[in-house]
């Protein structure tokens, strides 16, 4: 029986649950790259022994979000007819952060070469003279690796404060550069602050595995004024202390953010393909495939989420398809935002209230979730305390059903879903205002397989809606918050070991927000990304005579007008970047 190379080998970090709760320094699991039987799904092609060959380097640089110097399109007669060893550097459609155009103050936060389990320490001091309001913070990553790695999973922490969250590109034997771009504005409280800063890109290096991370993380503070708008940005940043929150007293919004990744190997790390018994899969878990992240304030929920499906980039039995343009959020893990502001006049009473997020599906004591948590907060700066109540909490039930269909294609059919709401008031300086927070999600999957997974297929589609509607002085404002993911992939393995993945992915948003029934601001997002790519498994990496072809487009438009940008390749030879609105 013939068992295909699977999924992807992210075993980059992965973090007790209490440090990601606040409680002390990151502590890592040693990495189980070596200890992995061969029909674990956990595994990206380059755990074949090889030995790799090095080559000039043909790739133009690229950033992840660099879009002011496009490289030309590739005519078809340059393109090569495989991969050869190097390749164009990775990139996104993403747009680049709005920048304003005032005086700026670039500060350098961390910069090591990971080569091991060991976190970069240092310490921040906040610029001197850009003030200390700034109209934008950008953070930027800058890395290079050359030979042959896995993907890897990264943090970035200020006194505690999670404010990026990474995984890293595959590199070719000649080397690779990327870099990240993230609007950090929202942590401006914790900048104002010297500290302590922690980063950590898990990593192996040995005598086959010889790719070492080397990573700056740079932050650029721009002054007061410009054009850029940037949103809200709370007066304070918290962390859990011994997994409790204790807010200030005159607390008005609270939103709590958790990077929740499955991931550091294991079947956690593509929990969308996980079955319960009796199926014949090589991935269990008890109730199959359907996860949700929770959050609860003193044990009662308070607030429900669909996980982002992100990809790795040596995801889907296939690095082929990575090598230049990741999946959607593969290089910046977005947080998941839960509205606690209908919890804030019972958090305002000056004590610890216990906070708990968990992951609805996992096994029982099975690892592979890492879910930190930060809390924003905004404050009423007219009063010392602002009292208020938790008014409801209703939940619905929660729907989580899989029905295998035994067959010569082996099925497992899943449906999820879930509701909440939460209603309070806070008594403000302005009056008394009402927010109630709807939340509700939903995930339907087809997994199909066949004897020895040598075909393994999946169509998958979640959506997370949420209301938030507050009501106090002035019209009633409403924000309402559609988002859609999508995956629908097939790997197969041939007679002859030559291994090929199609995989599309989504990744969906529609945004609208209203002030007395009347629409005043709008977004639409679609970020697709498409791949296809073959290679010849179970030999060593010279002779996998590997092609491919991948593209993304990142569509974003609204009231704030639009961006919209393409990127295709052909045996990582980017021979597409168009971009227009």
């Amino acid at each position: 029986m013939r068992r295909r190379i699977v999924m992807s080998m992210l075993a980059g970090v992965i973090l007790s649950a209490s440090t990601f709760l606040g409680a002390g320094p990151a502590s890592a699991v040693p990495p189980a790259d070596a200890a992995r039987p061969a029909a674990t799904p956990a595994r990206s092609a380059d755990h074949v022994a090889a030995t790799p060959r090095d080559a000039p380097s043909a790739a133009p640089a690229g950033t992840a979000s660099d879009t002011s110097a496009h490289a030309p399109a590739v005519p078809a007669a340059d393109t090569p007819a495989e991969f050869g060893t190097d390749w164009h550097d990775p990139l996104t459609a993403a747009p680049p952060v709005a920048k304003p155009a005032t005086k700026s103050c670039a500060v350098t936060v961390a910069e090591a070469q990971f080569r091991d389990f060991t976190p970069y320490r240092g310490t921040y001091t906040p610029p001197s003279g850009c003030g200390d309001r700034w109209s934008k913070v950008v953070l930027r990553l800058d890395g290079k690796v050359k030979g042959r790695q896995f993907d890897r999973l990264g943090y970035l922490h200020f006194g505690g404060v999670e404010i990026f969250r990474t995984s890293t590109p595959e590199p070719s034997p000649d080397g690779i550069e990327w870099s990240v771009e993230k609007d950090v504005t929202r942590y401006s409280d914790t900048f104002r602050r010297g500290g302590d800063v922690e980063m950590l890109i898990g990593n192996v290096v040995d005598d086959t595995y010889t790719g070492v991370l080397d990573v700056k993380v740079t932050l650029t503070f721009y002054a007061q004024g410009g054009a850029v708008k940037s949103a809200g940005i709370p007066d304070r940043v918290l962390t859990l202390q011994d997994g409790t929150l204790t807010t200030p007293r005159n607390s008005e919004r609270i939103v709590a953010e958790v990077y929740a990744t499955g991931s550091g190997g294991g079947c956690e790390e593509y929990w969308y393909l996980t079955v319960p018994d009796p199926a014949p899969y090589s991935c269990k878990a008890d109730k199959g495939p359907y996860r949700e992240v929770q959050i609860k304030v003193d044990d009662q929920l308070a607030g429900i989420a669909e996980p982002f499906p992100t990809v790795w980039t040596g995801g889907w039995s296939n690095p082929f398809l990575w090598y230049v343009i990741p999946g959607p959020r593969a290089f910046d893990i977005k947080p998941i935002e839960y509205d606690l502001t209908p919890y804030a006049g019972l958090l305002n009473d000056g004590r610890p209230h216990r906070i708990d997020v968990s992951v609805v599906g996992v096994p029982a004591g099975q690892t592979g979730w890492s879910t930190p948590v930060d809390v924003l907060v905004w404050q009423d700066a007219k009063r010392a305390h602002v009292s208020g109540a938790l008014t409801e909490v209703r939940a619905g039930d929660l729907t989580n059903s899989s029905t295998y269909t035994p067959g010569s294609e082996e099925r497992l059919d899943t449906v999820g879903g879930h509701r909440l709401t939460t209603v309070g008031y806070v008594d403000t300086s302005h009056g008394r205002v009402w927010t109630t927070v709807r939340r509700t999600l939903a995930n339907t999957s087809a997994h199909q397989w066949t004897d020895g997974e040598n075909t393994d297929a999946l169509k998958a589609i979640w959506t997370d809606d949420e209301t938030v509607t507050v009501d106090g002085r002035g019209p009633v404002g409403v924000r309402r918050t559609h988002r859609t993911y999508t995956m629908d992939g097939t790997t197969t393995l041939a007679a002859d070991d030559r291994l090929r993945t199609v995989l599309t992915l989504g990744d969906r948003a529609a945004v609208d927000e209203t002030r007395g029934g009347r629409r005043t601001t709008w977004s639409r997002l679609d970020d697709t990304y498409t791949g296809d790519a073959t290679y010849t498994a179970n030999v060593p990496r010279d002779q996998r005579h590997a092609v491919g072809t991948t593209s993304e487009r990142y569509r974003l438009y609204g009231s704030d007008g639009c961006y919209d940008r393409v990127l295709v390749t052909a045996q990582g030879v980017l021979t597409r970047d168009r971009s227009d609105c």
